[in-house]
């Protein structure tokens, strides 16, 4: 099991407790959101894993993308804060859809409960409530996001059309196949020549009913013993020169949709079926729209999401220790200021003051 499955960056949450004891340890704040608090652990911790995300996603770059990254660390910090807050007053509850995917990942993994899936995060040295509680995180803050700016955006065909024009040399690609594949295992067969042949009996079968009318992604669910299977056996996409020559002469001519024969490989005994069969060069406007529709709505969500998080800030109480800085921030907002009384406030900062609960 990978390690990237089970990455999580803790959120602290602590409600300022009256007195502490002797032996408390009391970490560094470095900001205030309200009454959230940003610690420099919190802090240090989000650096570690942008160094670890940029080293597996382009090690050769991994240093600049860090020196990049590092100057938005405490904005990120705390538009999460402000994204979690708004989604307590919005009421968004993270409970049904954190089990869903909690379970796709069970059965991914092929694993029979939600206990095994907890020993396999254990067994990894990562604790199974932080890693669910930055996937409940993650829920929160998507959901706020899509709410109250991804269905504010109003993109029209004139816009895709646009995009479409605009980019249309970023838009070639090679020639590639999209498989799906149903595997009927033989890597416990050894040498028997028997188990082999009760497996090559079983690939048999399974063709023999997608041929009759049975759904190959619906078999590939049931029947395949590839990881892929819960995704109805999908592989994804291949350029020519990704596959073992066998397989690339085979696929690369077939047509979308056809079937292969069975196929024996070293894993098993295989069903390929081409999914989608792309030609080289730009698509046309027709075939990729969906995706262009996409495409807008990513570049035109970061530059409104900036804008309604700078918002977010100045509604809020925010402190920033001396030191630290939020690239975020908006010149309109407010540090916490607790000597004046309720007459002396505006509406606008009473409306601070119960967020970060001082009357």
């Amino acid at each position: 099991m990978s390690k990237v499955l089970f990455r999580f960056v803790l959120a602290v949450i602590i409600l300022a407790p009256a007195l502490l004891s002797a032996d408390t340890v009391v970490e560094e704040i470095i900001a205030r959101v309200n009454n959230q608090i940003i610690t420099r652990a919190d802090y240090e911790r989000e650096q570690q894993q942008l160094k670890d995300e940029a080293q597996q996603q382009d090690p050769a770059n991994a240093a600049k993308m860090v020196s990049t990254g590092q100057k938005d660390v405490l904005r990120g910090l705390i538009d999460r804060e402000l994204l979690l807050e708004k989604g307590k007053d919005l009421g968004i509850s993270a409970d049904t859809e954190l089990v869903k995917r909690l379970d796709e990942m069970r059965k991914q993994m092929k694993l029979e409960s939600m206990d095994d899936l907890e020993k396999a995060a254990t067994a990894q040295g990562v604790s199974f409530e932080d890693f669910k509680q930055n996937m409940r995180t993650e829920i929160i803050t998507q959901q706020v996001i899509q709410r109250e700016v991804g269905s504010r955006l109003n993109i029209s065909k004139d816009d895709e059309r646009l995009f479409y024009d605009q980019h249309k040399s970023e838009l070639a690609r090679p020639e590639e196949v999209r498989l799906s594949e149903i595997l009927v295992s033989t890597e416990q067969a050894g040498g028997d020549d028997a188990k082999i042949s009760a497996a090559q009996a079983k690939a048999d079968d399974l063709l023999k009913q997608i041929k009759a009318g049975a759904s190959f992604e619906d078999i590939a669910k049931k029947e395949s013993q590839g990881p892929s299977a819960p995704q109805g056996g999908d592989l994804g996409f291949f350029e020519r020169g990704k596959l073992a020559k066998q397989l690339e002469d085979l696929t690369f001519s077939m047509k979308k949709d056809q079937i292969s024969d069975v196929i024996r490989t070293k894993q098993g005994f295989v069903i390929l079926k081409v999914a989608e069969h792309q030609n080289a060069g730009i698509p046309s406007y027709n075939e990729i729209e969906p995706r262009l529709q996409e495409a807008v709505y990513m570049q035109r969500l970061q530059p409104a999401l900036r804008e309604y998080l700078k918002k977010l800030r100045e509604d809020a109480f925010i402190d920033i220790k001396q030191g630290y800085v939020d690239t975020g921030a908006s010149p309109k907002q407010s540090k916490p200021v607790v000597t004046a009384t309720a007459k002396e406030s505006t509406a606008k900062e009473l409306k601070k003051r119960k967020k970060l609960g001082v009357f």
